[in-house]
């Protein structure tokens, strides 16, 4: 009898242990997702001076239009929205990425008005009812040229620049080419040239630094990953290749070693985003990417795409190896445009915008405003 009450005793105390520890888990979902709320406001802070006053007259605000028949949005900052405007394109396909300017402020908007536009599907531009056989190349250039127009009418400029990074380069290089009137110039961060080529020679570069580095488990998943100009890229490789390349410092940025720290949780701390843009972030980036990445791989643009009527200027990273600037520069030589300007940024991997934005700032203002293309780099 005793031995009973002792054990009814104890699964009692097991049980209040086991309530206790639920509760707290409770509270701590709770305050977490209570503090996900209070710093997800969906509006952008208001641009301030050094002494932490608003600048009067500066831009800072989270716009939703029509753009292709759905609601898009964006955020537009600028110290004087008198000042030139720049479309940024994000990557992905489906990757917004203001996030980006938490830990690499590029400060634009102090010389631009600077326009954070998130593609029909992606982010601020996710939505269920999209209808998907309109998540095609032919209609991401319309809703380009549409939100460009937008701007133009906006902010009274007859021309505006476009930067295009990574599949933002795909779409925007395409774009300055159906629409050159809309445009100052074109300016493609890490451009994509043959996508597929490139996922090869990075696959390659991977298994020589690994073997260098004596790490023998990452050479086996590489080797365990296929990739070829003829099979294409293997689940595998997918599944492995960011993690790679951000542990060899050729990743996104050269010092982001981690797609969880470097970019999944700063999303999170957008406070321009709500709670559900957060959300569709995610959703958006698993959702868009596959109407557009076989077709993406595949596209040599050196076969078809050679002759601009607008300034081009390419940025790349010496370290990139999501889009290997070799590719961009062959690329680039083989392009006609009335000005031409290809610039390495030396400390970079595939986002030198973010990673150099002082080197960026001043070939954007000295040398794409003016047209000019005084700082070309040599191919070494």
């Amino acid at each position: 009898m005793a031995s009973r009450t002792k054990r009814r005793s104890l699964a009692n105390r097991f049980g209040k242990a086991m309530m206790v520890a639920g509760l707290i888990l409770l509270l701590g979902f709770a305050l977490g997702l209570a503090w996900l709320v209070a710093i997800s406001p969906g509006r952008p802070d208001p641009l301030r001076d050094a002494a932490g006053d608003v600048i009067p007259g500066s831009l800072s605000e989270r716009v939703t239009i029509e753009i292709g028949g759905i609601p898009q949005g964006m955020i537009i900052q600028s110290v004087d929205p008198a000042n030139p405007v720049l479309l940024f394109l994000h990557g992905g396909p489906g990757m917004t990425e203001v996030f980006m300017e938490l830990d690499y402020p590029t400060g634009l908007e102090r010389h631009f008005t600077m326009v954070w536009w998130e593609q029909r599907g992606a982010g601020m531009s996710f939505s269920g009812d999209i209808p998907p056989e309109t998540m095609t190349m032919e209609q991401m250039i319309a809703d380009t040229i549409q939100v460009a127009d937008y701007l133009r009418d906006r902010f009274g400029q007859d021309r505006i620049l476009l930067l295009g990074h990574s599949w933002g380069s795909y779409l925007g290089v395409q774009v300055a080419a159906a629409a050159p009137d809309r445009f100052l110039a074109y300016v493609g961060m890490a451009q994509i040239a043959h996508q597929l080529r490139s996922e090869v020679m990075a696959h390659a570069y991977l298994l020589d630094f690994y073997r260098a580095r004596g790490d023998a488990v990452m050479v086996g998943r590489l080797e365990a990953a296929p990739v070829s100009m003829e099979a294409g890229t293997s689940p595998e490789w997918m599944r492995l290749r960011d993690a790679a390349m951000h542990r060899a410092g050729v990743g996104h940025t050269r010092d982001m070693d981690s797609v969880i720290t470097g970019i999944f949780l700063p999303v999170w701390r957008v406070r321009a985003y709500t709670l559900m843009d957060k959300i569709n972030v995610w959703r958006g980036k698993i959702w868009s990417r596959p109407f557009f990445w076989e077709d993406l791989l595949r596209d040599d643009l050196s076969a078809r795409l050679t002759r601009f009527e607008l300034p081009v200027y390419i940025f790349v990273g010496r370290h990139d190896r999501t889009a290997h600037p070799d590719l961009s520069r062959a690329w680039f030589d083989a392009i006609e445009a009335p000005v031409k300007g290809f610039y390495i940024f030396e400390n970079s991997a595939h986002s030198p915008l973010f990673e150099e934005p002082e080197r960026a700032t001043s070939i954007l203002v000295n040398d794409v405003l003016n047209g000019s293309a005084e700082m070309v780099d040599a191919d070494d």
